[in-house]
Parts: C-alpha cells; structure tokens; sequence
C-alpha cells in the first residue's frame, strides 16, 4: 500500500511537466545533450591504491582522482539532469602529466587513473545510464620525453622546433610550433596520420565511447581532420568530434566543421556570456546576435569556463555579485538557448579559480545543495521539452537586464524570460509575439499568465527567471484533482491499517 502511495505521488508530481511537453523526442541528437566536463585528476579519487606520487596540497602534481572516482558520482552526475560526460585526456602520461597531455603511451591508460578494464566498465555503467562518454583525444603533441624522439625512424614525425607559448595570437604557423616545449606532431606525413587515425578507430572498437574531444584542433591542419573524421566516423554511428580551439585567435571555424568536425568550443562567445552573466543590468543583445536558427547553432558548444579558463566564479566575485545568483541566471540561459552547454566540473557548487592551475581545483561534494538542485531542475526542463534544444529562436524584449526569448518547434512553444537585473521587472507581450486566448504556465515558480486586452504581463522579481509553455487556457483540473484524492484516500487506509496492525 505504502509503495502504491510513493507511486502515485510521484506521477502526479511529474504530471504538470509530461502534460505541456507537446512534442516527443523520438530519438536524441546531440544538440539535445547537456555535457558535465571533468578533469579526471580532480574530481573523485575512488581507488587509492592508485595514488602514485599523489600530492593533494601541490596543484602541479597528481592529486587522486581517478576511474572509480568517476564511475561511483555517475549516479550524482545523472541526477542532476547530464546525458553525457566529457573527460580530459586518458593516455599514459609522463611523471607530473595530471592534466593528460603529456601522452607517453596512446595505448595505455595512465595508470594513475585505472585500468582498461575500469574504463571499459564507466562506459558500460554511463551507458546504462543513457549518458553517453566523450575523451579529449591528443592528436598535436606528445610528451617532452616520448622514445618516438630518440628513435631514428621516426625523426620525420615531428616538426622543426619551434617555441610557442600556448595562447600566443602573434604566432604566424601554430601548426608547426612546439606549444609550450612539447613536440609538435607531423600530421602531413602519412606515417603520423595513420597512427592517430589507427588509434583513434582503436578506442572506439575498444571502449564503445561515444565522441572525441579534440583539443587545439586549430593546431593542425585541417587536411588532416578531413581525413581524420571521415575514418573515424566509420567506427561507430553518430559519432561525435568535439573541436576545441586554443586560444582566442579569430578563426574561420567553418573550417573545420567543413572537415567534419561536428561542433567546435570558441572563447570569444563565452567570454560575452562572462561579461553578460557576471553582473546585472547587462544587454543581451551580444548574445543572440549570434544565434542564427541554423543547425551550425544548434551543435555549438557553449561553455562558460573550462580547464584552459579562470572559472566564472571568479568572474563573478570580481564584480561583488553573488555567485549562486549569477549561476542560475547563467545555466538557464546556457539550457534554454541553442546550443550544447557544456559543464565544467565544480559548477554546481560554484567552485572558485583563477588561472592555470588554479582552475583545477579539487571537487569537493559537500556543499550547499541549492546551485545542484536549480541545475537539476533546469536539466529536466530541458530533457523534457524539445523546443529548448530543437526550437527556432526569437527575441521578444531587451531591455536593461530584462530579457524574453521564445522557442519553438513543431506543435511546442516555451516563452523564457530572464531576469538579470538589479530590480523586479514586467513585460507585456503582444498577441501578435504570442499567439492570442492562450495560457504561459510557469515550469520553474509555477507562474500562470493569461491574456488580457491581447496582452500578456510578465512581471519578475530581480535575480528570478522563469520558464513557461503556452497551453490553451485550462478550467479546472478534474483529472489533477481526482488522483490527488485517491492519494489522500490510500494514505487514510494506509494510516487505519498501520493503527489496526499495532492494535
């Protein structure tokens, strides 16, 4: 009786999302992901026997965090509404290469982190949870003391030295430079793209992971990712290429979706969501100049920080705001607004962080559980309502903060409105933005606004957002009002034969 009771209670808890989602997904698209970004190193250490030099006071160093780590927050992660996880560089590494990109040995996985086998086994237990496993794959540089550069067969597979220091916009050839020492990778010669390509196709066949993330793609010729993800992609189906830029270089990213590279991460639009989201009374005008309703927005990765950035935390607390304020405002944009948000681990309890290595900060999970429960909510939102990943997108007011957007595909459309200013503010749309005699129901507060004189009137209090459906315009809820009496009716029968049995 009492499981019947939980039962019941929790469809009609769910009952007022699942009624105004008026379009299924009939199958995922990676637009519609929402990825949580970790650095392996950083986030859990769930096996210490492991723990080879491990140092947790020294951030140049390998702090635990592991494999195991990862496969028991899998549960944690899912929760909050994530379908996929991205993970920093798996390879064995050389002494010190935390981060994954000193690569030693492109077949192995560092033995800090685990085993094959515990790898193989964070897919499967990510698959079974629907989520699906991206690995950053290394393909500019190896590690300063790799035997490829002591063997003489192999002298060809490297370019010319060349210095660069990472995120230096005055360098002419970055493909061919040595970023921050580390030997640069011939992809021109036959003999290298076959090995990458061989060991790319390797992982997959291995591992069954589900992309690539590909750091300092714009370090590599773009010949080489035609070729690249033409073989890879044969692999397995609906493989995804994840490009990550370097630095914040204007770059024709054209390029290398042309290549086949599915999405590519940019900096100059996270830092304009930085400066928008970190204090208030900001325009939003710079953000949806850049949305075009084409499918290049819908896969674009959109991110705030990552391993390579200062956090937005620190963004925030540089303008004196509050952090779980600018948080919310930041991950409902990110959610409800074309594109796969990409989360850096930590967010959900606002991890702080300045510069390398500073950004790579221990994850901690005991923290305040308001950030994890909005991010949770708005994840469910987003996983129930294709209009939030799928739907055109149109402006309907900016103005001092204050910024509504709507969102629309087939039979749904989801009207968001933001609040990031420093007061309480009210909108009224037309009929003619949205369409006339319906209902906006509120998925966040539960707001309800209805038209009047063909008008509807928005109104949020500062630092407030809210995401509605429009519904023609309901009476009252019999069917709501029905289950919630058999609830209340089976809880008395449950209270009178719980009395009857101690009796």
């Amino acid at each position: 009786m009492k499981k019947i009771t939980l039962i019941l209670i929790m469809l009609l808890l769910n009952s007022s999302l699942s009624a105004h989602a008026a379009v299924e997904k009939k199958e995922r698209l990676w637009q519609d992901e929402s990825v949580y970004s970790i650095m392996i190193d950083r986030f859990n250490n769930g096996d210490r026997n492991n723990d080879i030099d491990v140092n947790t006071k020294d951030p140049l160093v390998y702090n635990g965090g592991d494999i195991q780590g990862i496969i028991d927050k899998l549960d944690y992660i899912h929760d909050m509404g994530f379908t996929a996880i991205r993970l920093s560089p798996i390879f064995d590494n050389t002494k010190n290469g935390y981060h994954g990109f000193w690569v030693k040995d492109f077949y192995k996985v560092d033995e800090h982190f685990g085993t094959m086998k515990s790898f193989q086994t964070l897919v499967k237990e990510a698959h079974k949870r629907k989520m699906k496993v991206i690995i950053d794959f290394v393909t500019n540089n190896v590690a300063a003391d790799h035997p490829w550069l002591s063997d003489s067969s192999k002298q060809d597979w490297f370019h010319a030295k060349q210095e660069i220091i990472s995120g230096d916009e005055k360098q002419k050839d970055p493909e061919q430079g040595w970023i921050d020492g580390l030997p640069d990778l011939n992809q021109d010669n036959p003999e290298v793209k076959k090995y990458l390509v061989d060991t790319a196709k390797w992982w997959i066949h291995k591992t069954d992971i589900d992309g690539f993330s590909l750091p300092e793609v714009n370090y590599v010729p773009v010949s080489f990712w035609t070729d690249f993800s033409n073989e890879v992609k044969k692999g397995k189906k609906d493989f995804f290429l994840l490009g990550v830029l370097s630095n914040n270089t204007p770059i024709d990213v054209q390029k290398y979706t042309g290549a086949g590279i599915d999405s590519v991460v940019t900096y100059p639009y996270s830092e304009k969501l930085s400066k928008t989201f970190a204090s208030t009374d900001q325009s939003f005008s710079t953000l949806y100049e850049d949305v075009d309703n084409d499918q290049k927005s819908f896969l674009r990765a959109n991110f705030l920080d990552n391993e390579y950035t200062s956090r937005f935390t620190s963004d925030i607390v540089a303008k004196k705001q509050f952090p779980g304020s600018r948080w919310k405002t930041a991950m409902l944009y990110l959610y409800t607004t074309p594109g796969i948000p990409i989360i850096y681990y930590g967010t959900e309890i606002a991890l702080n962080g300045g510069e390398i290595p500073d950004n790579r900060g221990q994850m901690s999970f005991r923290a305040e559980k308001e950030l994890i429960d909005y991010i949770t909510k708005v994840g469910e939102l987003r996983n129930q309502l294709p209009s939030l990943t799928r739907g055109t997108m149109e402006t309907l007011y900016d103005h001092k903060g204050m910024v509504v957007y709507k969102r629309v595909y087939k039979g749904e459309t989801s009207i968001i409105a933001i609040n990031n200013s420093s007061k309480s503010q009210s909108v009224a749309l037309t009929n003619e933005q949205i369409k006339d005699g319906q209902e906006l129901r509120g998925l966040l507060g539960g707001d309800k606004v209805t038209s009047n004189d063909n008008k509807y009137m928005i109104i949020l209090d500062r630092d407030n957002s809210e995401v509605y459906v429009a519904t023609e315009k309901s009476g009252i809820n019999f069917p709501l009002i029905a289950g919630l009496v058999v609830v209340y009716l089976l809880f008395f029968l449950f209270l009178m034969k719980l009395r009857k049995n101690k009796g």
